[in-house]
Formats: structure tokens, sequence, C-alpha cells
């Protein structure tokens, strides 16, 4: 069984306030997609990473799409060979292997497993004027992380859809979920963070030199 970690890492740094791709912002004295890379490169048998084009000089490194799960279809159209698709966003650098590998045992019998955080915070629906509608029931409520993984014939068809499609995704497990397919969740450590703004940013290098 060929297990294939993909990284969408074609996204612009400009909610960070970077001059550069967010993937090659430096972290803890590295750019931020070497954190993920070092995990996922431990667990799989090989690993794609999708780039802004002019950044594909590196072996497995093909350019990303207009979007974030267009760029995860041309990164796992370049492993024709993968039977298990492991998507982390270059954005959470916290990955560890462990978490990785509970994903991948949690795939038994499901088309995805996925990261995730049960809500903790009180969620409310509201109307576009800010009235409230509905206080949800938490308990039955998490916050999507990346990794996620994925039969890889399924995500494959879950992708072979139109741009639009893939444009309004948030997460992969979405289109799987829309094709048809079941996804279960995963619980993931607390500090599996994205970074989105500069705080994070601050956040994950002081919880990368605890690592250390």
């Amino acid at each position: 069984m060929a297990v294939v970690g993909i990284i969408p890492a074609a996204g612009s740094g400009e909610r960070l306030g970077a001059s550069g791709p967010k993937a090659f912002v430096m972290c803890g004295g590295r750019p931020l997609l070497d954190w993920s890379l070092d995990v996922l490169g431990s667990v799989c048998d090989r690993v794609v990473v999708a780039v802004p084009p002019g950044y594909e000089e590196e072996p497995d490194r093909v350019a990303g799409g207009k979007s974030r799960s267009a760029s995860v279809r041309l990164a796992l159209a370049a492993a024709p060979e993968a039977d298990v698709a492991v998507v982390h966003d270059a954005a959470r650098p916290l990955l560890t292997t462990e978490l990785v590998e509970r994903c991948i045992e949690a795939l038994e019998g499901w088309d995805g497993a996925v990261a995730a955080a049960p809500v903790a915070d009180t969620i409310k629906e509201a109307d576009p004027s800010g009235r409230v509608l509905h206080t949800l029931e938490r308990s039955s409520l998490w916050a999507i992380q990346t990794p996620q993984v994925f039969r890889a014939d399924i995500l494959r068809r879950a992708l072979d859809t139109d741009d639009q499609t893939l444009a309004a995704a948030t997460d992969d497990a979405s289109l799987v979920e829309l094709a048809g397919g079941s996804v279960r969740v995963v619980k993931a450590p607390s500090d599996n963070l994205k970074i989105t703004r500069a705080v994070d940013l601050h956040v994950a290098e002081a919880l990368l030199r605890a690592r250390c």
C-alpha cells in the first residue's frame, strides 16, 4: 500500500503580511513548509508539494492551482501510485508523527479520516443583520484541521469536478462527503494550530521551542 503525502503550499502570504508565499515564511528558523515535510517524510512513502509557479525546482514539487483543492488535485495527479493520500496544510507546522499515524489507522473501513478539535466556544447562527437565529449544540461540533487522510481513488473521484466547486471547498473532506464518501473525525492535540496571522506565527515558534 503506497502512502503519499500531499502538501498544498501554493497560497500567498498576504493575510500573514508576508512578502512571499506563506509556505516559505520563516518559523523557528526554518521555512514553514519544512516542518510538515519532515513529519510526512517520516511516515509516507513519498511527499508531493504543490507550490507557486516558479518554485518547482526541487523533486516532487508541482505548480499549484488557483485554489487549495485544485492544488491538491494537481499534486495527487503527480502520484498515480498512491493508495492512501495524506493531505496536510503547510501552514500547520506543529504536525506530529503520532497524529498522522492515528489518522491513517482510523481510515480502516472509511473513505476519509480527518484531524479535528471539539468546539469549545458557544456557536450561534446569525442573520446578515447580526440577529441570533440559533444556538447550536456544540457537543456534536468539531473544528476540522489537517492532516486529512483518504483512500486515494475516492479522493481522485471527489476532486474530478469543475474549478468553481473546487474553489468553493474549504477542505478536501467536504468534497469527499459531497461525492457520497464516509469521513470520520480523529481528535487532534490542541497545539495543531494553523498559521493565518502574525500572532499565530509567534505562538507556533514558542510551541516549537518548547518541544526542543
